[in-house]
């Protein structure tokens, strides 16, 4: 029986990284490439945050209609995209960020994501209500978001 090297060295092989791991690995190298900070109001978080919201809106629209942007069979079907509205929304980790929210022409897509008059993602109102349990008083709690996100709670 032939023994390899890392039989002989007693050490573990690194496991292959993941499709999530590469696609983040190559998102910060071309941030570098552009000078681009990872954090900050357009930093490479922020944009990332702005894309995978837009992504699922457009996709929730796409479910909700039955079929994809500029697809023949949704000519004539009474109901189509309609353009889209620009919506500010506080996230937890990036602060305030603006997304197109898609509309249809019936006015009856419901958005799930970011629902209608919706302002603060989830996780936004879970801090808040943290920082009011730990004693901080609502003015210090909004200097805080003020402080860390630029935005008013």
């Amino acid at each position: 029986m032939t023994a390899t090297l890392n039989d002989v060295t007693g050490r573990k092989k690194r496991p292959e990284p993941s499709a999530e791991e590469k696609a983040a690995a190559e998102l910060v190298r071309a941030a570098k490439e552009q000078c681009l900070s990872l954090t900050g109001p357009d930093g490479l978080l922020k944009q990332l945050t702005k894309t995978v919201l837009e992504t699922a809106l457009n996709e929730e629209i796409t479910e909700h209609l039955g079929f994809e942007k500029h697809d023949p069979a949704g000519a004539g079907s009474g109901n189509i995209r309609n353009g889209s509205r620009p919506k500010t929304v506080l996230t937890d980790t990036t602060g305030p960020v603006q997304v197109d929210v898609p509309r249809d022409r019936a006015g009856t897509f419901e958005p799930q994501i970011v629902r209608k008059r919706q302002r603060r993602l989830s996780g936004v109102d879970e801090v808040v209500l943290s920082l009011y349990a730990k004693g901080l008083t609502t003015g210090k709690t909004s200097a805080h978001f003020a402080e860390i996100y630029g935005a008013s709670v």
